[in-house]
């Protein structure tokens, strides 16, 4: 599906980025990972193997950004997948949320994910394939995510726009919507692994399929929207959320 192509995957060092990157590679893609954490990227890349590269950058650096650029054009020359999937999420509660968690938030979640965009177009090559990850609360209203959901509702946007705008380029953009997926971003500091399991469950519970989901049911929809297999599909996004934003 993906055989001999080249993919950037933003956010690629655990969870769902790391997830895609094994399936990329699975099915004979050569991938690059970003991520902030020299050891977290060390022990990817160690999991990942021949095929895979990692470079350590923070999608909200202008300086990174450039870097990054340089850095999958000298390994790469070009890239035909672009999963722009780093993100943060925490709640932003309305009387108690300030200017700098705002900034947090939204520096990561659109700021970094446009100018990633901006960044690498240059290698893109005319029919590739851009995805954006959302989230199913861009469609839903969730007392104390009013900023993580309005961060997602604009991803959600730019694959309208940027689908648009990059039509004459045949570069597809389209988003995937995961749900409550079970990955280190809900693992709270300090929490035990019985901790965690415990909140595991919890949140499985109000799922209508009963359960978290797991990162390879997400790697599987970007794999999708990666491929030709989703040649016809543009602007569009894929919800992966276990019946939990339609039911």
């Amino acid at each position: 599906m993906v055989q001999g192509k080249t993919a950037l995957i933003t956010g690629g060092s655990s969870g769902i980025g790391l997830a895609t990157a094994r399936l990329l590679l699975a099915s004979g893609a050569r991938v690059a990972i970003t991520g902030t954490q020299p050891d977290k990227l060390d022990a990817a890349l160690g999991e990942l193997g021949a095929g895979a590269i990692a470079i350590q950058a923070d999608v909200t650096s202008a300086y990174d950004r450039a870097r990054l650029y340089r850095e999958v054009n000298g390994a790469f020359g070009t890239l035909d997948i672009l999963f722009a999937n780093a993100g943060v999420a925490f709640g932003t509660p309305i009387d108690t949320t300030d200017e700098a968690a705002y900034n947090g938030l939204m520096d990561v979640n659109v700021k970094g994910v446009f100018f990633t965009i901006q960044a690498v177009l240059p290698l893109m090559r005319e029919g590739g394939s851009i995805i954006l990850n959302t989230s199913w609360l861009n469609q839903v209203g969730t007392p104390g995510r009013s900023l993580l959901s309005a961060s997602k509702a604009a991803v959600r946007s730019f694959a309208r726009t940027l689908s648009a705008e990059l039509l004459p380029r045949r570069i597809r953009v389209n988003a995937v919507s995961p749900g409550s997926i079970e990955t280190p971003i809900h693992r709270g500091k300090n929490q035990t692994d019985e901790e965690f399991r415990a909140y595991v469950e919890r949140v499985g519970a109000q799922v209508p399929l009963g359960r978290m989901g797991r990162p390879e049911e997400i790697a599987a929809a970007v794999l999708f929207l990666a491929s030709e297999g989703s040649s016809y599909m543009l602007g569009a996004e894929i919800v992966v959320d276990g019946g939990r934003a339609e039911l």
